[in-house]
């Protein structure tokens, strides 16, 4: 017997209102477009701009101005579609969440994670993933392999700013890498510069746990920089993942000659202090990185066969009825990597 099945028409969803203000409530779902989807959210995971906005209200230059469902890492499954969306119901997912206008210049030639008038989920005011339902451009759902399990799937997104910084860093076989800062981000980066082929990879941060993770998950050294001095000399990739500008300005003095310093984390709108003469006087690059272009294809595949060990990143899990103290935990306990909200489970 044939059952027919209705799409719903609100979702239950984490709604920002002001900093520290976070609202589970019910939001209107509208129709599907052509090529849209709609995805049962299955995990979304918790990032560092998620914590900002909650925190702050504001995340860099962008304000929150009117309420705003949080969220950008998500997976879980198709179940409904557009009329000429080509990703049938039933597929399991990874979500891209910013992936550009599509018609700019910039979009066109293919660096879209650039592209200066389009959205991301999460990004206020555009609404994100903190939700129980999702509608998205098909494009923007990446079908997941067999061997990633769904809950992992809101991972993939972290690996991809991951891999993304990599390519960026342009690490090739035999290189020696730094990496400023363990959290999430530096430990994906780790994992993902190894599997490009770095031969040394040195992560500092000043907290011990994260710094035993990052050595468990490929790390060569590591260096409590609060502890103690950072003496290290010919270093061919630097990638500042820590969002401090010190330990930019640190790392840049590990490099040798005509090398390349690649900032991923979060910069300050100003950074004083850059040695701009030293970089000019040895050729050494300072480029950056912004999300992701085509990566999620790479993350995947990563993910799939292990290289990168994303359950080893997942650190704890959470109702969609308590995703503050979700959006608190990484702060109230630093041990934390990367917890996900489930807005499918129940309190307990």
């Amino acid at each position: 017997m044939k059952v027919d099945f209705s799409p719903p028409t609100t979702a239950r969803a984490a709604v920002l209102h002001s900093a520290g203000d976070l609202r589970i409530q019910e939001v209107p779902l509208r129709h599907l477009g052509p090529d849209e989807v709609l995805v049962a959210i299955d995990a979304v995971g918790v990032c560092g701009s998620d914590m900002h906005y909650f925190a702050t209200g504001r995340n860099g230059s962008n304000v929150l101005r009117q309420p705003t469902v949080l969220g950008h890492e998500a997976s879980g499954t198709v179940v409904a579609t557009g009329s000429s969306a080509a990703v049938p119901p039933g597929t399991r997912v990874a979500v891209e969440p910013a992936v550009g206008c599509g018609t700019c210049s910039t979009c066109r030639s293919g660096r879209y994670n650039l592209c200066p008038v389009g959205h991301c989920f999460g990004s206020p005011p555009t609404h994100g993933t903190l939700t129980t339902h999702l509608i998205a451009p098909s494009r923007a759902v990446h079908p997941l392999p067999d061997a990633v399990p769904l809950e992992l799937g809101a991972l993939v997104e972290p690996l991809a700013v991951a891999v993304w910084a990599v390519r960026r860093a342009e690490v090739a076989f035999g290189d020696r890498v730094l990496i400023t800062g363990a959290g999430p981000i530096g430990i994906l980066c780790c994992q993902v510069a190894r599997a490009a082929g770095a031969v040394e990879v040195t992560v500092t941060d000043v907290n011990d746990a994260r710094l035993e993770q990052a050595r468990k998950l490929g790390a060569t050294s590591t260096v409590n920089t609060a502890q103690e001095d950072l003496e290290l000399a010919g270093v061919d990739r630097l990638l500042e993942c820590s969002a401090h500008p010190a330990a930019l300005r640190q790392g840049v003095h590990t490099l040798r000659p005509g090398a390349r310093a690649t900032v991923v984390g979060q910069a300050s709108s100003s950074a004083d202090g850059i040695p701009l003469a030293l970089l000019q006087r040895f050729e050494i690059d300072l480029v950056c990185a912004f999300r992701y272009a085509h990566a999620f294809p790479t993350a995947l595949a990563l993910a799939a066969d292990r290289t990168v060990d994303l359950a080893a990143v997942l650190t704890g899990r959470f109702p969609l009825e308590q995703a503050a103290e979700a959006l608190r935990a990484p702060a109230a306990d630093p041990a934390h990597l990367k917890v996900v909200v489930r807005p499918g489970d129940t309190p307990r």
